[in-house]
């Protein structure tokens, strides 16, 4: 399998003339921005650097960019982040089919237009992820995750960072977190959302008519449900929210400790009242 290597001591801009099927990124400190193209080739610019220099390779039709002492294996665990004095921001356009792994500490991410799988891996930077349509992986530790108009499978899971999902049309949310917000908008596609957290506040937008079947629960918190079809029980100590919406075509678990468990409901739909409705993108 050829492979060519580059060593990238100072900014400066890099195409890659074979095509690229998987992208590694791996930075600490500074940005990532990942876009995807109908391009088969990809294109790298390295804007910004300050301490060691990134090694770029290419083996295969799989382009690397990160730091020869930072692996992508246990990328969650090894680091302390006083430890780290580096910086970089990177860019990248590949083929939107591209698979696409990004690692930061310290680091924030965007990764937008790409169809192939996306796995995110982060210590405390923020990922923003928009208009992805493959299987999503992200594990933060208080780096927090905003999904926009992603299409695909969503699974997250985080110590204190929060998730956050605007106008999400995929098949399945699975989340879960120890401290982190989760305020989950969904667009009126059958979804099966499960989410847990021990003391985050969890909101969860349904679109107006909704379908799914719903059973919420927490031990201490407060709950709170737009839906007239639901029930809520348990005055004091667990509270619970069931129920069916619809045709019940989608499923709704979420459970807490001591967070909170907000079910919300979207304007109507146009065809409801004949005229177009108000739109909110955030909760």
């Amino acid at each position: 399998m050829p492979e060519s290597t580059w060593t990238v001591a100072e900014p400066q801009k890099l195409a890659f003339d074979e095509p690229v099927t998987a992208l590694n990124v791996r930075i600490v400190n500074g940005a990532v921005n990942v876009v995807g193209t109908d391009e088969p080739t990809a294109r790298l610019e390295v804007s910004e650097l300050d301490g060691p220099p990134l090694i770029v390779t290419l083996s295969g039709s799989t382009l690397t960019v990160a730091y020869e002492d930072v692996p992508w294996q246990d990328f969650i665990k090894l680091f302390d982040r006083k430890r780290w004095q580096r910086h970089a921001v990177v860019s990248l356009a590949v083929p939107s089919s591209a698979a696409v792994e990004v690692g930061v500490v310290g680091a924030g991410a965007v990764v937008s237009g790409i169809h192939g799988r996306t796995d995110v891996r982060g210590v405390s930077g923020d990922t923003t992820l928009v208009r992805l349509s493959g299987r999503i992986d992200a594990e933060t530790v208080s780096g927090g995750l905003e999904a926009q108009e992603v299409t695909g499978e969503l699974r997250f899971s985080s110590v204190s960072g929060d998730l956050t999902v605007i106008d999400g049309a995929g098949p399945s949310v699975k989340a879960k977190t120890v401290s982190g917000d989760m305020v989950i908008d969904l667009d009126g596609t059958p979804t099966d959302v499960q989410v847990s957290s021990v003391s985050g506040e969890v909101a969860i937008r349904l679109p107006h008519p909704a379908d799914a079947r719903v059973e919420a629960n927490t031990t201490s918190g407060a709950v709170s449900s737009a839906f007239e079809d639901l029930k809520v029980t348990g005055m004091w100590g667990t509270k619970k929210i069931t129920g069916t919406l619809g045709s019940g075509d989608g499923s709704l678990k979420a459970t807490t400790l001591s967070g909170s468990i907000a079910l919300l409901r979207r304007p109507p739909t146009e065809d409801e009242y004949g005229e177009p409705a108000r739109t909110g993108k955030v909760l």
